[in-house]
């Protein structure tokens, strides 16, 4: 496939600002990660020490890891499965591109579906919230009941209709439009629930659990393991989804800049949903526990027991739904995409079938245990294993020099030579190390 047949649509639908477009990335990176598994390991693996190799990795993943995947988007102008072929085509091996394109592909396809599963529970949750029954009845009970397999089928559908009706509406009136509104709501949200929890009584323990540094922490190997996977999977490395972002961007955006932006923003998300979360934890003496247990048993004992406590459950809930949808709808285009284009499908006709499959294999696994082992395999093999492949399309196959010329579009001065040795040299190592060691931790 020549560059220039690409694709009709990457070239019609950009984003129309750079705003636009890192908004657009914070949302597909702001996810169930940074709010029920970052706040805590902040607190398990060290508190604010943990903060200083997990801001190292997010500097080096953002810089490096992001910019790729922006930059060969934009180079290819097209998604996952054209932009792989791009890369093998300078070694005249575009069809081994094309069949590698697959995995990360899937990867985000298989995301998409356990994740709409979830977000269907955070939807239940928010309704319950309003009719206030989450707080009045046994959470516990109604959660159980909720992830029994079929349980959450209306509240599942809501949330692929919801998805797909965002994508139907194109890239600058769909996907740009709803992260301008939906991301600045959710950072909004959280920080009014932030500031709200600091005057509880008795979260000063909270605050200790986060952010008193035990330095000892960062002689042990764990504390950098998890540190290392809480970054590169909460900024969406995946070797897909960004790749379709990328396409649609400006050849005067400055990409670098872009990526860094992005783990800013990431960044704060995580930040504010611990500060919101972890002291009112603490402040009525119940375990901080991670994993849906916090957001949908802990959470609501929380709010029960809170003033206004209603009113702050509709309210974080509704937050999570935003950080969901927004980062769902970056997994359906990124699929939707490549099918468009590679089966020279409709738009509306591949985001229709996209969310069709995910709507079918989905709710055969909205049992807990069925979609927990569904995203354990996704997340520990075919995600990070695309991500490797990705890296090395990118830095080796294509070349470091090409996609330099891309990241460098834009910029007022050449990237500093030290850029490609990281990139080359401790990048795309280290996304085969992540590999590994999710294998052997059981996830990252």
């Amino acid at each position: 496939m020549q560059q220039g047949n690409k694709t009709a649509t990457a070239s019609a639908n950009n984003f129309s600002s750079n705003f636009g477009f890192i908004l657009a990335c914070v949302g597909s990176a702001v996810g169930m990660g940074n709010i029920w598994m970052f706040p805590y390991r902040l607190g398990e693996y060290g508190g604010g020490a943990f903060l200083v190799p997990y801001i190292l990795f997010v500097i080096l993943f953002s810089l490096v890891g992001l910019s790729a995947e922006f930059a060969i988007g934009r180079r290819a102008r097209t998604g996952t499965l054209g932009a792989y072929e791009y890369c093998w085509n300078h070694i005249h091996h575009g069809r081994t591109g094309y069949l590698l394109g697959w995995i990360p592909l899937l990867g985000s396809l298989g995301i998409a579906i356990g994740y709409a599963v979830i977000v269907g529970w955070v939807v239940w949750a928010f309704a319950a919230s309003l009719t206030g029954t989450l707080l009045t009845n046994d959470a516990a009970a109604g959660f159980a009941q909720t992830t029994q397999s079929f349980g959450s089928l209306p509240w599942h559908v809501i949330v692929i209709i919801s998805a797909a009706a965002i994508l139907i509406s194109g890239v600058t009136q769909g996907i740009e439009k709803v992260n301008k509104i939906l991301m600045p709501a959710f950072f909004l949200l959280f920080a009014f629930l932030a500031i709200w929890v600091f005057f509880l009584p008795n979260t000063a323990p909270g605050y200790a659990f986060m952010f008193t540094p035990h330095w000892n922490d960062l002689l042990k190997a764990d504390t950098w393991v998890m540190a290392m996977g809480q970054a590169f999977f909460s900024l969406s490395i995946t070797g897909s989804g960004m790749i379709v972002y990328g396409s649609y961007l400006h050849k005067d955006e400055n990409i670098p800049s872009a990526s860094i932006w992005t783990g800013v923003f990431d960044t704060l998300a995580a930040m504010l949903a611990a500060l919101a979360i972890i002291p009112a934890v603490f402040s009525f003496g119940i375990e901080p526990n991670c994993g849906p247990a916090l957001m949908f048993i802990t959470l609501p004992q929380v709010f029960k027991q809170m003033p206004f406590g209603q009113f702050f459950s509709i309210v974080f809930f509704l937050s999570v739904i935003f950080a969901g949808i927004t980062s769902l709808i970056n997994m359906f285009e990124a699929v939707s995409e490549s099918w468009q284009n590679r089966f020279h499908l409709k738009r509306n006709t591949a985001i229709i079938l996209c969310s069709s499959l995910a709507l079918l294999v989905g709710i055969f696994i909205e049992g807990a245990p069925e979609v927990g082992t569904w995203m354990d395999f996704v997340t520990i093999i075919i995600v990070p294993l695309g991500a490797v492949f990705g890296a090395v399309s990118f830095y080796y196959v294509l070349g470091y020099g090409e996609l330099r010329q891309e990241m460098e579009q834009g910029r007022k001065k050449p990237l500093p030579k030290f850029f490609g040795i990281i990139a080359r040299y401790i990048y795309v190592p280290l996304t085969a190390v992540i590999f590994v060691l999710g294998i052997m931790y059981g996830g990252l």
